[in-house]
């Protein structure tokens, strides 16, 4: 078992930059690739980012790419998603999803991912 915990949303204007955090704890997190993936009000789940368990390779959303970036820490097992040039478009609750992945590889779909944290919220004004 995993447990995640986000912090770092909040309130911000268009245009500025947050940090978001996931600390994980419970079994092992070495071999978990790590997710991003936000909701917005009405609309499904989206893909956000991802990170390999070595952290040697990550992969964007296109309405992202440029302007957030994943990084890990293992020895602290925590993940950052930093966030920067905010659109109101990106106003959504941000969950980070752990996916076991002895291969190194990871995934673009929220139903491969074994682990959730519950959230935090964004809100981008304009």
């Amino acid at each position: 078992q995993v447990q995640l915990v986000e912090s770092g949303g909040g309130l911000v204007q268009a245009g500025g930059s947050l940090r978001l955090s996931c600390a994980a704890s419970g079994r092992t997190f070495s071999r978990y690739a790590m997710g991003w993936f936000r909701q917005a009000p009405g609309k499904e789940r989206e893909f956000v980012g991802a990170i390999n368990w070595s952290g040697g390779r990550t992969y964007y959303a296109d309405s992202v790419k440029g302007r957030f970036t994943i990084s890990r820490n293992s020895a602290k097992n925590t993940v950052s998603l930093q966030m920067n040039s905010l659109k109101p478009e990106d106003t959504a609750v941000y969950y980070c999803a752990a996916d076991h992945r002895p291969d190194n590889s990871y995934s673009l779909y929220d139903q491969e991912y074994d682990y959730w944290g519950q959230g935090t919220q964004v809100t981008v004004s304009s």
